[in-house]
């Protein structure tokens, strides 16, 4: 039940009455016609911008129409007061009765409250991670894939069937980088002393990885030139790398659908069959491009390339998809990963990249366009870096890693719920500061802390209950008379429930997980102020003595707080906190 929604509805059914009556004149576009909460609540529940919008196009003054219509909305046994603000605007106050019934439908439909049917069961295909295979996650990858997880849990939660996807950097240069790397770490499992020269990955992770070659293969590369091991270490050191990745991923709660490999696109055709649907559309080339922008490299000189003509659809250059020796470039397999990905059928991409992918973005949703026919639409976001703090100082890097902090001292630390939290509660394109030692914190200034507070608050009432003889089960819980909930306290914690199912579309529609986050954070203030409220009034406490039936009222509302912290944390992949330590 989106009550913005069911309000809108009124509006829109009371403007059409102004029309039947020729108030209105006929032929009006009611589409751009919005109810939200107004920006400042002591003007009302709600407010709808409907003069505003239609005033031009029905050649009419604003307030003209905003006063007419509050005159058709006030009839309404919902609306107690419809008021005409400023040029305009019309703000409307809302019967206690509605609010109650939010509560009750909370109740009634637990943590399905807020689902959305928005998808309408379209395909989304969500990219996230695709870290490079050759090492632990790090904690960038880490906000990656909270990020990527959360948005797709949000969309299944609105409607969309999700893929989750994980693609494997497997084609690269990097690989062959990894299998040397393993190749020392084998020498050294043979006792032989070693050095890591620059460019190669010197973290002990690789430790157990030589020695599970050297049980798989003896001796049978020690001493052997590269052209004998290579290929078969690459794809040895690369599956316990994607082995070690799946593992970082489970502790965090992350799981993927599918994994899809770089190197399946190299040799099957796939690539070529890419840039032949490009071609067939007139947006291959052969051509030279300008010089790079500001200072020209001293080894630049003009070559004949295969281009891609992505500036038709948005970029700011032509990209070169092969390079003049023939060999193709990295953006060609990820033209023909999407190729395939827009191949599957989906109808609406998604790709989670690092901050420092943002020069991809035009060149992808170019390509996307072209292969699709515009017909696919494909969202970049970009996840920023993350600052970790310990103690006041900036958290030391990993010994095991080698060179960066990893996902598991992360998780390690604070746990998987914590972590996950705390990467949602910033916007994933502004930089994060994660401070270990606040993100334990007790208190108010910690968001994961207050909104597991206010669940465990709610868990502990329920379990009060019990204890005092004071019936607690949902059934009787959803039977309860919700008039006994009337205090502007109690009915402020009501209104913010409603907002719920109006936040995951707005969540969904702009794929903004961290709204959840902040929304969670909002309710929880609400319930910790009613709390709090309670200590200073005692007809506001949860538990009534010798009154059962205002109790179970009051223990209603608390529990729709629960079920609705319980879904959002859901989607957020955080488990709710029955009672804090």
């Amino acid at each position: 039940m989106n009550l913005f929604t069911q309000i809108r509805g009124l509006v829109l059914d009371a403007l059409a009455q102004m029309q039947s009556e020729g108030v209105l004149p006929e032929g009006l576009d009611f589409d751009n016609v919005t109810v939200e909460p107004p920006r400042d609540p002591l003007h009302g529940d709600m407010a709808t911008n409907a003069a505003m919008v239609l005033a031009k196009p029905a050649k009419m003054k604003p307030r003209d129409i905003a006063e007419a219509l509050a005159a058709k909305l006030g009839a309404d046994h919902r609306i107690t007061s419809a008021e005409v603000a400023g040029p305009g605007f019309l703000n409307m106050r809302l019967a206690p009765s509605v609010w109650q019934e939010v509560i009750a439908t909370v109740l009634r439909e637990g943590v399905e409250f807020g689902r959305s049917q928005m998808g309408q069961g379209r395909s989304v295909n969500v990219e996230y991670v695709s870290a490079n295979p050759t090492g632990p996650l790090h904690v960038g990858h880490t906000r990656g894939a909270v990020f990527g997880d959360a948005l797709a849990s949000l969309l299944d939660y609105a409607g969309w069937e999700v893929t989750r996807e994980y693609y494997i950097n497997d084609g690269g240069a990097q690989v062959d980088v990894l299998a040397r790397s393993v190749y020392l770490r084998y020498l050294e499992a043979h006792g032989e002393a070693v050095e890591f020269p620059d460019g190669t990955y010197p973290g002990d992770y690789l430790v157990p990885v030589g020695e599970a070659l050297k049980d798989k293969v003896g001796d049978a590369y020690v001493g052997q030139p590269e052209e004998v091991w290579l290929d078969e270490v690459r794809a040895f050191a690369t599956d316990a790398m994607m082995a070690l990745i799946r593992e970082d991923l489970a502790q965090l709660g992350v799981n993927m659908d599918r994994f899809f490999s770089e190197k399946s696109l190299y040799g099957t055709g796939l690539i070529e069959r890419a840039l032949e649907s490009l071609a067939a559309k007139g947006l291959i080339y052969e051509g030279v491009l300008e010089p790079p922008k500001g200072k020209t490299p001293e080894d630049w000189e003009p070559r004949e390339q295969t281009l891609f003509k992505s500036t038709e659809h948005g970029d700011d250059v032509d990209r070169p998809v092969k390079k003049s020796d023939g060999s193709w470039t990295y953006f060609a397999p990820d033209i023909a990963y999407h190729f395939d990905k827009v191949s599957r059928g989906y109808d609406q991409l998604i790709d989670v990249f690092g901050a420092d992918h943002g020069g991809y973005v035009k060149r992808m949703k170019a390509a996307v366009s072209a292969l699709s026919d515009g017909k696919v639409p494909l969202d970049i976001k970009l996840t920023q870096l993350v600052k970790l703090w310990k103690n006041g100082e900036p958290f030391k890097m990993s010994k095991r890693a080698g060179n960066f902090v990893t996902l598991r001292d992360v998780v390690e630390q604070v746990g998987p719920d914590v972590t996950r939290f705390v990467m949602l509660t910033r916007k994933n394109d502004a930089p994060l500061d994660f401070d270990f030692d606040k993100v334990l914190e007790q208190s108010r200034e910690n968001p994961v802390f207050y909104v597991q507070y206010a669940h465990a608050r709610v868990m502990s009432v329920l379990r009060k209950a019990e204890e005092a003889g004071i019936t607690a089960d949902e059934t009787t819980l959803q039977a309860a008379d919700l008039t006994l909930v009337d205090h502007e306290a109690e009915l402020a914690v009501a209104k913010k429930l409603a907002e719920w199912p109006r936040l995951v579309e707005i969540a969904a529609r702009t794929n903004e997980p961290h709204r959840v986050a902040f929304y969670l954070y909002e309710l929880a203030g609400e319930f910790h102020s009613l709390w709090n409220r309670g200590n200073d009034v005692p007809s506001l406490k949860f538990l009534q003595d010798g009154d059962a039936a205002t109790s179970h009222a009051k223990m209603a509302l608390a529990r729709a707080v629960a079920v609705v912290i319980a879904a959002g944390l859901g989607i957020l992949g955080v488990t709710p906190a029955q009672e804090m330590r």
